[in-house]
């Protein structure tokens, strides 16, 4: 399975800021030390002709040529400096690799990505550029220039972050070609959220019990509300950051829990014959060792279900 990554692209953060950018090259030093079916790969930086499919123009140029506002980099999280623009190209980037794969070979994986907080016209929450939704609309595009005759590539997205994709929900909004589906924190960050086509907001410390079987019933609801077009690429954001362990998360889901999380998803994509790029989304443990344990045995099991694919 291929795994894109960029974590030798970092950020100039001041000491103590709470984005935890060390856990990117953890995690990939832990799939370059893993033997198996997973094949790491650096990532290209997405191009601003990819961007503009989503984002609009001035947001692009100020990210790029540095003049956002203090008030919103403030939103975004991230002070501006000059490895930032080089660095949220390759997160896009790395989407898009996955999602071109994922098409030819079932699944593929960005070890980072999930950048659901931004908008089209701005970033929020540690969110850039918006990945997701940039890789969707990229695929869509390559997939009418193959496919003039066809219809349109319908995508779903199976959020499942501890926040919700307020940025992808807003961005998709009123788009039949793209169904959006969140479960997450009901009180957590963002406070205002937007209308996702299925959302599922649980209560604080729900923890395995109440998650799962809301997982299993969304996913029925998505599958009865797609029947008339059926998705043809998923995107699936799995943030460790609902784990008992996470300082931001409190949905308190064990380890276990998250797998069996990620094998609903996998196998309910695979029986239908979606192929799913994957994204690591969130993940901000008090011991971010745990949180690179768990997103590893996420990518376990995408990688299974890679195998799978292959040999059928």
């Amino acid at each position: 399975m291929l795994a894109f990554h960029y974590d030798h692209l970092t950020l100039a953060l001041p000491p103590g800021h709470r984005f935890p950018q060390s856990k990117y090259q953890m995690l990939r030093e832990r799939v370059q030390r893993t033997p198996g079916v997973m094949r790491p790969q650096v990532a290209d930086a997405a191009g601003p002709e990819a961007l503009a499919l989503v984002h609009t123009p001035d947001y692009i140029d100020a990210v790029l040529h540095g003049t956002l506002s203090a008030a919103a980099q403030r939103e975004i999280g991230f002070p501006w400096a000059p490895g930032l623009p080089r660095r949220s190209l390759c997160s896009v980037g790395a989407t898009i690799a996955a999602a071109r794969a994922a098409l030819e070979e079932g699944v593929a994986a960005s070890l980072a990505g999930g950048t659901h907080h931004a908008y089209a016209d701005k970033g929020s929450g540690f969110c850039v550029f918006n990945d997701v939704a940039v890789a969707a609309r990229l695929m869509q595009a390559e997939w009418h220039r193959r496919h003039p005759d066809r219809a349109g590539l319908r995508v779903l997205v199976v959020d499942l972050d501890v926040h919700q994709g307020n940025g992808t929900a807003s961005i998709f909004q009123d788009d039949d070609s793209v169904f959006t589906f969140s479960i997450h924190g009901e009180k957590n960050f963002p406070f205002r959220k937007e209308a996702s086509d299925l959302d599922v907001g649980l209560p604080d410390a729900c923890g395995d019990a109440v998650y799962l079987p809301a997982l299993e019933a969304a996913l029925a609801e998505v599958w009865r509300r797609m029947a008339d077009r059926p998705p043809q690429l998923a995107f699936y954001l799995a943030g460790a950051d609902p784990h008992e362990g996470d300082r931001l998360g409190r949905l308190k889901l064990s380890a276990d829990g998250l797998l069996r999380r990620d094998r609903i998803v996998l196998d309910a994509l695979f029986e239908r014959r979606v192929p799913m790029a994957l994204s690591m989304a969130g993940g901000y443990g008090e011991d971010l060792s745990v949180t690179v344990d768990v997103q590893m045995r996420t990518l376990d099991a995408a990688a299974r279900a890679w195998e799978r694919w292959r040999d059928h």
